[in-house]
């Protein structure tokens, strides 16, 4: 007696079936380009359109196509794209890094949605599509984002008093190599000088980042808006940095206040506007990222 096969091949379909399944994967695919070559173009290459929209796109042109292993064809070509969006995007690589799970967790669950749609009904192979879809309008204009301004605080108590504190924030900050695990392992662009100090209002501190192949580095200008015997507010005034397409700083402020004779409690808080879509992914992880560079700020200061 002869053993039953694990898997089944799936039946052949009809040529006419096979041709208009072909036609309509490459129109979805053709229309998948259009939209990548649109959002670069555009500026909306953060938006949710490139991380969402477009990774269902592709996974609906390749789920379509007669074939046996449906995610192991999604796979290679995601893989591809992502590096292709590497490449295209510049410095926007660690993006492409960054948003690498969410992007194969949207091709492979549409694949398997429209997978599962498909065996139950042809007809309503793509049904689940334009629902889909609508993840990936996020970030595309002003008012379709979702909470882009965000803030992060950072912590700490050092083995200073108020007044050395103050002491070394008068000396302005000065360029130091990452502590962070993951400032150093997503090769974050990070200042490598640092010029001004000061803490009466109007002083201003620059952050100068290094260049790269495509273009300089730039640098982030700060200015002193607020000081107080236990605070210090800056506002950003200039940036041309090479984050300034990821994030936008909008605020800080460092508040501090003695815990016993020799110990400081330190509080910094930071204001930003996300600069990716969707915030449900995002928010998250720039939130983090930011919270490891805020702690870097503070390394730079000199108050670890």
């Amino acid at each position: 007696m002869t053993e039953p096969s694990l898997a089944a091949p799936p039946p052949d379909l009809p040529p006419a079936a096979g041709r208009a399944r072909w036609i309509l994967a490459g129109l979805i695919a053709c229309f998948g380009v259009a939209t990548f070559a649109y959002a670069v173009r555009s500026g909306r290459g953060d938006s949710a359109l490139l991380f969402v929209g477009l990774p269902a796109l592709l996974a609906a042109a390749l789920a379509l196509v007669p074939a046996r292993t449906t995610h192991g064809r999604t796979f290679l070509v995601t893989t591809i794209v992502l590096l292709m969006s590497a490449v295209v995007l510049h410095e926007g690589a660690i993006c492409v890094l960054l948003a690498a799970p969410l992007v194969y967790a949207v091709v492979h669950g549409t694949a398997e949605l429209i997978d599962f749609c498909k065996h139950r009904n042809r007809r309503y192979a793509l049904l689940p599509l334009p629902l889909l879809l609508l993840g990936g309008v996020e970030g595309t204009g002003d008012q379709l984002r979702i909470n882009p301004d965000q803030s992060t605080v950072v912590t700490r108590t050092v083995a200073l008093t108020p007044e050395q504190v103050r002491e070394r924030l008068g000396r302005g900050p000065v360029a130091t190599p990452a502590r962070s695990v993951p400032l150093r392992l997503l090769g974050m662009p990070l200042p490598e000088r640092v010029t001004g100090d000061g803490l009466a209002m109007g002083d201003r501190w620059l952050f100068a980042y290094h260049g790269s192949a495509h273009g300089p580095g730039g640098h982030l200008l700060a200015e002193v808006d607020g000081t107080g015997p236990d605070r210090l507010g800056f506002t950003f005034v200039e940036d041309s940095s090479i984050i300034a397409r990821w994030i936008t700083w909008q605020d800080a402020e460092l508040r501090w206040r003695a815990v016993d004779a020799g110990h400081t409690e330190i509080r910094l808080t930071v204001g930003y506007r996300r600069g990716l879509d969707p915030s449900w992914y995002f928010g998250p992880v720039q939130d983090a990222l930011m919270h490891s560079g805020v702690g870097h700020l503070l390394d730079m200061l000199a108050l670890r």
